[in-house]
């Protein structure tokens, strides 16, 4: 991987509580499982931001290996890598992805 997709990676992370490495934006992603992600992010009313990896395929490619996780959306939150759309619609689902914002100070009762 390049060295300064590297940092832009690890800058992202380091620089926002909860980020989100997408297919799109927030506002139009361009797959549905980004969709999935930004809906439940955007329901639990959290702040985060996000990168659209569509724009740069070296970014694209370097989030996988910068992760050792090989699909996108990637959510990271609090500089660690919480997983894909999967694990965190299950997450979501039985209330373990409410209770780690909760507890991170990341959103209210």
């Amino acid at each position: 991987m390049e060295k300064n997709i590297k940092e832009k990676i690890t800058e992202e992370i380091s620089s926002n509580n909860v980020h989100l490495f997408m297919k799109g934006t927030p506002l139009f992603p361009q797959c549905g499982f980004s969709s999935t992600v930004v809906q439940i992010l955007t329901y639990l009313e959290v702040s985060f931001s996000s990168t659209n990896v569509l724009e740069d395929e070296n970014l694209r490619e370097g989030i996988k290996e910068f992760s050792n996780w090989p699909t996108i959306p990637q959510l990271y939150v609090k500089g660690e890598l919480m997983g894909g759309c999967d694990i965190i619609k299950e997450m979501f689902e039985s209330g373990e992805l409410q209770k780690i914002f909760l507890d991170e100070d990341l959103i209210s009762n």
